[in-house]
């Protein structure tokens, strides 16, 4: 179980698509002439596709990382507790930012100086290992990030995985078999948003289209789901009174509700009006 709550915590989640590149190299394609979409699908083949499964997931060394996405909550000195949406790139639409380059180096940078405990869902397995695989090929230099203490307990280490300053809910929650469950089953039984409208088989289509502001919205959806779970995990483990596990939904609703308000960031009132939704079903169907 969870054995504490660091004064600040990162909720965070990763959205990731076959490499073009990767499928050049390791698949021996050159430069041969052909479209992304060409090499992604024959990434998919070579992946074991199927009817049922045209699009497997693939090994992560052989992905490239379009989008991070964390809420952020600090513990101020005064003992206030302030929330904070954060997602990369934060233009979607420039391309210095859009690079896999950039979006690693600056959230592993982040990291570095923050020193954040990281909360995720199967992020031990999965979004730490293609940071780390990424950044490493990339020619990334994350020495904040990778810093470990002697003993795991003397100091911040993301690495072990009996170590607090990385939460992976997966590990907790899960077991084997089907006592492993998805994010999504886990959220909206809880009445918290789950997929909404994309989900991770998508995200590949949408990047070849270019859509990758979309993505970055996808991926904002996610990391508020994983942050409400895991305040949801943090008041189940004694950590959070019932009022203060209020309190603190409260304070996720009105940074929708003054994020929202912006046109850039408009695609938060969904959110908010899907977490209202299924609050209001699971109360009168309870009842």
């Amino acid at each position: 179980m969870i054995k504490s709550v660091q004064r600040r915590v990162w909720a965070f989640d990763l959205e990731w698509v076959p490499d073009p590149l990767a499928g050049r190299l390791v698949l021996g394609l050159g430069e041969a002439e052909l479209e992304p979409e060409e090499i992604l699908q024959q990434m998919w083949r070579k992946g074991g596709a199927t009817a049922e499964d045209p699009t497997p997931f693939l090994k992560t060394v052989l992905c490239r990382i379009v989008s991070v996405a964390a809420v952020e909550r600090v513990v101020r000195p005064g003992g206030q507790v302030e929330v904070r949406l954060m997602s990369l790139p934060r233009e979607p639409d420039d391309p210095l930012q859009a690079s896999e380059t950039s979006i690693v180096d600056t959230f592993l940078g982040a990291i570095g100086k923050h020193r954040p405990q990281l909360v995720g869902y199967c992020s031990l397995d999965a979004d730490l290992k293609i940071l780390i695989q990424r950044g490493m090929m990339l020619g990334v230099r994350a020495a904040g990030f990778c810093t470990r203490p002697d003993k795991p307990w003397e100091g911040v280490d993301y690495f072990a995985r009996a170590s607090e300053w990385h939460v992976d809910m997966r590990e907790i929650l899960g077991g084997w078999g089907r006592s492993i469950p998805s994010l999504h089953e886990l959220a909206v039984q809880s009445g918290i948003p789950g997929k909404m409208e994309v989900d991770g088989n998508q995200v590949a289509q949408l990047w070849l289209a270019g859509e990758l502001e979309r993505i970055v919205q996808y991926n904002e959806y996610d990391a508020l789901t994983t942050y409400l779970v895991w305040l949801r995990l943090a008041h189940f483990a004694g950590h959070l009174t019932t009022e203060e596990y209020a309190h603190e939904c409260g304070l996720v609703r009105e940074l929708l509700l003054t994020e929202s308000a912006q046109p850039e960031r408009a695609h938060l009132k969904q959110y908010l009006e899907e977490w209202e939704r299924l609050q209001e079903m699971i109360t009168a169907l309870r009842e």
